[in-house]
């Protein structure tokens, strides 16, 4: 049967470099990561190659759809001047989907889905993470970004001093939080696959032995196989998605909570009256 796991989730195969542990590689993750980001590229050329001014084509649309979704989300989560945040939250909830929507097909190893990796996760989640540091950085300034971790800032001094810690602790555990739940859920996936995998052999195994071997396996091989493509279509078309867009909205929330103590700060209140100033001109 082509969508059964051929062996347990989680074993990956490794090769080392240098000998040590921080040079030893999952290259089936690093091939799977390889295959989804070329589709990834091909796609996104593709589209910019057919871009039309005149009537556009389907997949242009979907993409127009999703462009303008984003950009309503980071104006109500950021704000003004979270632009750069478009192209950045698109390509990663793309790439996750790709990769996600990949086990769909029955491809041999070493190709699987690369998020069932959590180093392919936590990779991810540590780039955004970064780049919302250098963001809250860029916005608030060293002064606001320290003052950010003193929240709640209605509070006194005396009270904020002791949410430091707690504070501190959110922001540390932000990237392996997002890593674990894509993780987790597409792992979970494949684990089922092989599960059912288990299962289909243990009731093959309880055949009684005056049947027919062939017979039982006749039968039993078109439904069973029928089963997985509906469970695996659910689970990589409609969770895998839903892990896409989720991993992209916090991605844009993180970037909205980076902007915290803005207008403590003084720096929020030409951002405010600049749509005010636009308008009154035209």
């Amino acid at each position: 049967m082509i969508f059964l796991a051929e062996a347990p989730p989680g074993t990956h195969p490794t090769v080392s470099v240098c000998g040590a542990w921080y040079c030893t590689f999952n290259y089936d993750s690093l091939i799977s990561s390889a295959v989804a980001i070329v589709i990834t590229l091909l796609v996104g050329f593709m589209v910019a190659y057919r871009l039309s001014h005149g009537v556009p084509g389907k997949l242009q649309l979907l993409f127009e759809f999703l462009i303008d979704y984003i950009r309503g989300l980071i104006r109500e989560s950021v704000g003004e001047g979270g632009a750069f945040i478009v192209p950045l939250a698109m390509t990663i909830g793309f790439y996750i989907l790709v990769a996600n929507w990949l086990d769909f097909f029955p491809l041999a190893g070493p190709v699987h889905p690369a998020n069932a990796d959590l180093n392919q996760t936590l990779a991810i989640a540590l780039v955004v993470i970064i780049v919302v540091q250098g963001y809250s950085l860029r916005v608030l300034g060293v002064r606001g970004y320290f003052r950010r971790f003193t929240k709640p800032f209605e509070m006194a001094l005396p009270i904020r001093i002791l949410f430091i810690p707690l504070n501190v602790i959110e922001e540390v555990v932000k990237p392996v939080t997002l890593s674990l739940r894509l993780f987790g859920n597409i792992f979970a996936g494949t684990l089922m696959v092989y599960l059912l995998g288990l299962l289909i052999s243990y009731v093959a195994s309880l055949v009684p032995t005056g049947l027919p071997a062939g017979a039982f396996g006749v039968v039993l091989t078109p439904i069973v196989e029928g089963l997985l493509i509906l469970w695996k279509a659910f689970d990589i078309f409609f969770v895998g998605s839903i892990q896409a867009f989720i991993f992209t909205l916090l991605t844009i929330i993180y970037f909205g909570m980076a902007r915290e103590g803005l207008e403590e700060e003084g720096h929020g209140t030409q951002a405010r009256q600049a749509p005010v100033a636009v308008e009154t001109g035209g």
